[in-house]
């Protein structure tokens, strides 16, 4: 009994480490193209269908779903990474999600025609227009829903964090104040209280810990820099390289009593901290 608890908690953790990975994401996305690629199949003619004696599992079709679904995959990360980090990273709306998807698509159809030329060719069949065009088409149709499904959280979790006028409500006693997170420079503990400070270098208690505001506040503005300090963004002021891999961190706001708001980034956080920052 005494060994289940240990255990159970340590299956939690890494149950939890893997859901917020990027390893779950591409689960996700591999699981969708499968499942996508068998319903699509076992619909594609009455053989397929598992209704009867004359089943037959449509593995040719079930492959080359799979190689489709693969390359429209590749495709759409790919184009993916690009706009979240030039457009995404700053705002996500209706104007930047429609772009994705049209320059995604777009790209598909410049892969997409020659491919089925060259393919054509191989297997000695004369290229038509009209097929080349339903297929082009049915295939676009595909792509939009695929992607749609497979990227609707990751575009939901990039609009959750590029809301920059968010706001967080910090309680202190009996005081409630609300403020906004391009007002907030950091949030710091200091003999097991935790202080809030303001770009102005005021000050303001909280009765938060750091471990709860972590998981209140947006990841992509705010960095846990150490166990004491949580810092916004924008309140970097200079990154300089020390000793042994470390990084000083000088912030442009910090608390009045702090002599010179420097933090030290260790080695083991260098690399997080400057995917963070950039």
């Amino acid at each position: 009994m005494s060994n289940a608890q240990p255990n159970k908690t340590i299956v939690k953790t890494v149950w939890h480490a893997f859901i917020r990975s990027s390893a779950w994401r591409w689960a996700q996305k591999i699981i969708l193209f499968i499942i996508f690629s068998l319903v699509v199949n076992h619909l594609g003619s009455p053989e397929s269908f598992p209704d009867g004696e004359s089943y037959r599992f449509p593995i040719e079709g079930f492959l080359t779903s799979i190689a489709l679904c693969i390359l429209i995959g590749t495709i759409a990360e790919l184009n993916f990474k690009f706009y979240e980090k030039k457009y995404f990273s700053k705002k996500v709306d209706i104007v930047s999600i429609s772009w994705y998807m049209v320059s995604t698509l777009g790209y598909i159809t410049v892969m997409y025609v020659p491919l089925g030329i060259a393919l054509n060719r191989i297997a000695g069949a004369e290229t038509k227009f009209y097929y080349l065009l339903i297929g082009l088409l049915l295939t676009l149709l595909i792509s939009f829903v695929l992607i749609g499904l497979a990227y609707a959280q990751d575009i939901y979790n990039l609009y959750k964090k590029s809301i920059k006028d968010a706001e967080i409500t910090i309680e202190s006693g009996a005081k409630i104040k609300k403020l906004t997170y391009e007002h907030i420079a950091c949030f710091y503990s200091e003999n097991k209280m935790v202080y809030t400070v303001q770009n102005d270098g005021t000050t303001i208690t909280t009765d938060f810990t750091l471990n709860e505001l972590e998981e209140k506040i947006n990841a992509q503005l705010f960095f846990r820099a150490n166990r004491q300090i949580i810092i916004h963004k924008d309140a970097v002021d200079q990154i300089e390289k020390i000793e042994n891999g470390k990084l000083r961190i000088q912030l442009k706001a910090f608390p009045k009593n702090d002599a010179n708001g420097e933090i030290n980034i260790s080695r083991y956080r260098r690399k997080a901290f400057m995917n963070w920052f950039q």
